[in-house]
């Protein structure tokens, strides 16, 4: 495709003609020369935004940018409604990435409930791999909208399903080859944690049940999403290490490429602050979600991990760790090239 604004031929034919999903709520979305989605919601409710951009080249990229933002609006307790989407494509795309990014968005946005509202397309020799920023549409109740900054001493910490479900499935995805003592059935049921990525049904029953809090887990893990949650509500919190839980598939392959999985990618796990942390487990359990709790919010500063009689401090949050296998398999490249 050139550079420049996608034609209006492409634009229907790989574009608005994946667009499925419709809200009663969005009175005008994604057309032809239309620069703007209009949204029509009752008295009582506020909008809630999230953007998130998405670099890659993997076939379901855009179903992951769509889940990566919508968690976000998920966190807040809104429901989410829809999506604006830009995508941005190297000079040397064919129109059949395109559709192909948009067919995968749909797909979680056919999951989700929620529509594509609009956006933009543009070919640029500005990136040399496919760009997808999304942002996220959510209504709530002014009343019910919830803050990651509002953990209370004394309140329980529960983490949803397993951590490091994305960064696990993108390791078996992009480095299938260096994968290859392990089986090809764990592997293909590494890369299929990607079906997990959505925290809309927890956060569901999380409101219901009742939380002060919630942060959906990215990067820098649940270490990082821990460091986030305690700095922004002002307190410390206790955590035992063992009752975090962990899928062991995660723990193999972070074993075999020396990561901390605790500060690996995340999303599909919603961390969650309330004080009925035993209803809330058996809420999400009776709807067939894995949680637990693994703490409590304290009084003070200290953010402690616990493991047996070790006793360790929590830092403020670094790099991911998915990027140092992508810096090191660049180096071997670069290396072999030579």
């Amino acid at each position: 495709m050139k550079i420049g604004k996608i034609s209006e031929s492409v634009l229907k034919r790989s574009v608005l003609k994946q667009i499925k999903t419709k809200r009663n709520e969005i009175l005008i979305g994604a057309g032809i020369g239309e620069d703007c989605a209009i949204l029509s919601l009752k008295e009582d409710e506020v909008v809630v935004l999230s953007t998130d951009p998405i670099t890659g080249t993997t076939k379901d990229i855009g179903e992951l940018s769509i889940h990566v933002t919508i968690n976000d609006i998920a966190s807040s307790g809104a429901e989410p409604i829809g999506v604006l989407l830009t995508i941005l494509l190297p000079p040397e795309s064919e129109e059949a990435t395109l559709k192909e990014i948009m067919i995968s968005a749909q797909k979680a946005c056919t999951n989700l409930g929620i529509q594509i509202a609009g956006g933009h397309t543009e070919v640029t020799d500005a990136v040399n791999q496919p760009i997808i920023t999304v942002t996220g549409i959510g209504k709530v109740k002014r009343s019910a909208c919830l803050k990651t900054a509002n953990a209370k001493p004394g309140q329980d910490i529960v983490v949803s399903k397993y951590i490091g479900l994305e960064g696990t499935s993108i390791l078996a995805k992009s480095y299938p080859e260096l994968l290859e003592k392990f089986p090809q059935t764990f592997i293909r049921n590494a890369a299929a944690l990607d079906r997990c990525l959505s925290v809309v049904p927890e956060a569901v029953v999380a409101v219901k049940t009742g939380v002060s809090a919630m942060h959906d887990i990215t990067e820098g893990g649940i270490f990082g999403a821990l460091w986030e949650m305690a700095e922004g509500s002002r307190v410390g919190l206790e955590v035992d290490l063992k009752k975090i839980p962990i899928r062991q598939e995660t723990v193999e392959i972070c074993n075999y490429f020396d990561l901390n999985p605790y500060l690996l990618m995340s999303s599909g796990s919603m961390l969650m602050v309330t004080d009925k942390g035993p209803e809330l487990v058996k809420n999400l359990i009776k709807e067939n979600i894995q949680a637990a709790i693994i703490g409590k919010i304290t009084s003070g500063n200290d953010r402690v991990i616990l493991n047996d009689d070790e006793k360790r401090f929590l830092e403020p949050p670094k790099s991911d760790e998915l990027y140092k296998v992508r810096e090191k398999n660049c180096e071997r490249k670069n290396t072999e090239n030579h």
